[in-house]
Order: C-alpha cells, then sequence, then structure tokens
C-alpha cells in the first residue's frame, strides 16, 4: 500500500512514556512540510471524508453556493469560536490516527460511518473514533479488530487528552456493534463486498477473533508540555492486556488544521 506523503511526515521517535500503571505510551512526532504538491493531495484526501469529490457537484447544485461555500458552511465544522474549532481539531486527530493505523500499522480503517453524514457539523456523533480490520481472507482467530479513541489537544486545556482517549476506549466493547453495524450499512451503498467484509467481525461467539483497543492522544508540543502524561492510568481498561497507547506531538497544529480545512475548501 502506498503511504500519502502526509503520513510519511509522521516518525516514531524511538521514545516511550510510562503511565502510572506501568504501561507504556509509544510517542510520534508530525513534522509537516510546507509542500504544496503533498499538502493538496493531503487536503483532497482529508476533505473526502466529509464529501466524495465525485458527488461534491450534485451536493453544490441548487444552492446558489460555491464548492468552498458548500464545504465550510454545511461539511466542515466553524473556524470561529464555538463549537467548531473544537470539533476540527477534534476530527484532525481522529482521521491523522486512522491513516496511521492503516498506512503504518496495516489495518483497513473504512472511515465511512464518522463525518458523512453529520446533522450538525460542529457537532461528532457518538461511537467509536477509528476501527482497522486485519484478516487473512479466511475466519481465523488471529483476525484482529482494533478499536482506537483519538483525543486531540490542540489548544490550552487542563484536561488529561490520553486519559480521556483510555477512559473512552474501555467503552467501545459495548458500542462495537452498533458501531460494526453503522459501518456495514453505509458500505452498502459503496461496495457489498466490503460490508461483508465488516460482517465477519460481527458474531464473535460463532467466528472469534482477537480484540485490540487503542487510545491517542494528538497533542501541540505546547499543550504536551504543561500535560501529565504519566499521570494517566489505564489499570481499569477492560482490554488493558491488548491495548495500545500512542501519543503524536506536533508544532503549531492549530494553525496546520485550519490552514489544511481552507485548502480542502478552496481546491474542491
Amino acid at each position: 500500500m502506498t503511504k500519502p506523503t502526509h503520513v510519511t511526515w509522521l516518525n516514531d521517535t524511538g521514545q516511550t512514556a510510562k503511565t502510572a500503571d506501568g504501561s507504556v505510551v509509544s510517542i510520534w512526532e508530525f513534522s509537516y512540510k510546507q509542500d504544496d504538491a503533498a499538502m493538496s493531495a493531503w487536503a483532497k484526501h482529508f476533505r473526502e471524508h466529509y464529501c466524495r469529490d465525485a458527488e461534491l457537484p450534485d451536493l453544490v447544485s441548487g444552492t446558489g453556493k460555491t464548492n468552498a461555500e458548500f464545504l465550510l458552511e454545511m461539511k466542515f465544522p466553524d473556524k470561529a469560536p464555538g463549537l467548531g474549532p473544537a470539533t476540527r481539531s477534534g476530527d484532525f486527530g481522529e482521521i491523522l490516527v486512522a491513516d496511521y493505523l492503516e498506512y503504518i500499522l496495516d489495518y483497513w480503517c473504512p472511515r465511512e460511518h464518522r463525518y458523512e453524514g453529520r446533522k450538525n457539523p460542529n457537532v461528532s456523533d457518538p461511537g467509536t473514533d477509528i476501527v482497522g480490520f486485519k484478516f487473512s481472507g479466511k475466519v481465523e482467530p488471529t483476525d484482529e479488530l482494533f478499536t482506537m479513541e483519538a483525543k486531540a489537544g490542540l489548544r490550552p486545556s487542563k484536561e488529561n487528552r490520553l486519559q480521556t482517549a483510555i477512559d473512552d476506549s474501555g467503552k467501545d466493547l459495548l458500542r462495537d456493534a452498533a458501531t460494526l453495524s453503522a459501518i456495514k450499512q453505509r458500505l452498502l451503498l459503496k461496495d457489498k463486498g466490503e460490508a461483508l467484509t465488516v460482517q465477519r467481525f460481527q458474531d464473535p461467539v460463532d467466528r472469534p477473533f482477537t480484540r485490540v483497543s487503542g487510545a491517542s492522544a494528538v497533542l501541540d508540543v505546547n499543550v504536551l508540555d504543561k500535560m501529565d502524561i504519566d499521570k494517566s492510568d489505564a489499570s481499569k481498561h477492560p482490554n488493558k492486556n491488548n491495548l495500545k497507547l500512542v501519543l503524536i506531538k506536533g508544532t503549531s497544529m492549530m494553525d496546520l488544521v485550519h490552514a489544511l480545512y481552507d485548502r480542502a475548501a478552496n481546491e474542491a
């Protein structure tokens, strides 16, 4: 699988941190470049989480809006103060971590259920943030369902975003069924074969598989400096023995988020 250029900007630092219960946190750094071609390709990839380019002309038709106006007003979270910026940073973090799962860890990671059908662009839908699948093509107990929670901290905050991700990840076992059903339903409109792949993971009793849980924090370095990651505690996580913890850090991340949304709209 060919990695998009922006994924190559995500680098394993080789460093780790430990939580209060001794769990290991893998630390990655996102060092983005001012590369117009790469940024444009990334903007297209990012935009199509909300609205496929092939569908955009029909969606815009009759609205009296330009493509950019439609995306900024109807699909993307707002840049203006309010709920929008937090949703922007949250979506950015989820999509970046989904790219990490898909292009670095080699999971199949469909995104259809998260962003396309929102009634309010500024409000995230409930449910598991990211779902990844790894399978051989046959039904094997070693097939993997990876559910990951991703929380962003790109502006000053006292909240331990990794702890929030850990706590939310612990709830995924209870909402997997609804999440898988939502992904399958959306995929049935696109590719029945892919939808049936999701089906392989819907009955763990008759078709057992390996369940992997994950919690990740995407943080601006200035936020990370004031956050006590080592005080995070995963001891009560129901899948602690198969829990992966990841931290991604970067500089001027909120500026990057707004620039990416602007480019995604203006180049549509």
